[in-house]
C-alpha cells in the first residue's frame, strides 16, 4: 500500500498543519510516511503545498509526480495540480473557494467539502483545515478515526479555548466523508 497525497492552497489556510497532522497520525500507526512542504516566495496569501506519502514499505523519495489524492483549498491550486491525479484517484475540494464545474475528468472521484462556510458556522474560518483533514482521514481509513481524533486534538490542544471548535470541526469533516461514501 502506497498513497501519495498533495495538499495545496494559500499560505495562511493551514496547509502545512493538514500535512503534518496526517503524517503524525500515520506515523503513530506504524506506517512509513514522508512530509515535504513547499512554500511560495510570498508569506501569507502566497502558494503553499505539501506532499505526504505513506507506505507499508520504505519510501525512496518524498516526491511524487502522480497523486492518489489531491486536497485543494483554493482555485489556483486546483488548476495547477489537477492533472497530476492518477486515474481512479480522489479530488477533495474546499467548495467554499473551489469551483469544480470546469473539471472535465470523469476518471476521478470528487468530494466537495464546504469547509470555509462550515468553519465560519462553527466559530472561526481558521478551522477549515481541520474539517478538510478529518474528511481526508475518514476517507483514507488508514488509521482508525477515533485514534486520529485523539492524536489531532492532543496536537491542537495547546490552545484550550479552541478545543471545542476543533472537536466540532473534526466531527463535521468526518460526517461529510461518511456522506460522500454513500
Amino acid at each position: 500500500m502506497r498513497t501519495s497525497l498533495l495538499v495545496a492552497g494559500f499560505g495562511g489556510q493551514g496547509i502545512m498543519m493538514i500535512g503534518k497532522l496526517i503524517g503524525e497520525c500515520v506515523f503513530e500507526e506504524g506506517i512509513n510516511v514522508t512530509f515535504l512542504p513547499f512554500y511560495g516566495p510570498e508569506q501569507r496569501g502566497g502558494t503553499a503545498s505539501c506532499t505526504v506519502i505513506q507506505s507499508d514499505k520504505p519510501i525512496g523519495s518524498p516526491v511524487s509526480e502522480e497523486l492518489d489524492v489531491l486536497c485543494v483549498m483554493n482555485q489556483p491550486s486546483l488548476e495547477k495540480f489537477l492533472g497530476r491525479i492518477k486515474q481512479g484517484g480522489v479530488l477533495i475540494t474546499n467548495s467554499s473557494l473551489v469551483d469544480i464545474h470546469s473539471v472535465e475528468r470523469k476518471d476521478i472521484k470528487i468530494i466537495e467539502v464546504d469547509a470555509d462556510r462550515l468553519a465560519y458556522q462553527i466559530g472561526s474560518k481558521k478551522i477549515a483545515n481541520i474539517i478538510i483533514f478529518a474528511a481526508y482521514m475518514a476517507i483514507a481509513k488508514t488509521v482508525p478515526i477515533e485514534k486520529v481524533k485523539a492524536i489531532a486534538l492532543t496536537k491542537l490542544g495547546k490552545k484550550p479555548e479552541l478545543v471545542p471548535m476543533n472537536r466540532a470541526a473534526f466531527d463535521a469533516g468526518v460526517q461529510i466523508a461518511i456522506a460522500s461514501q454513500c
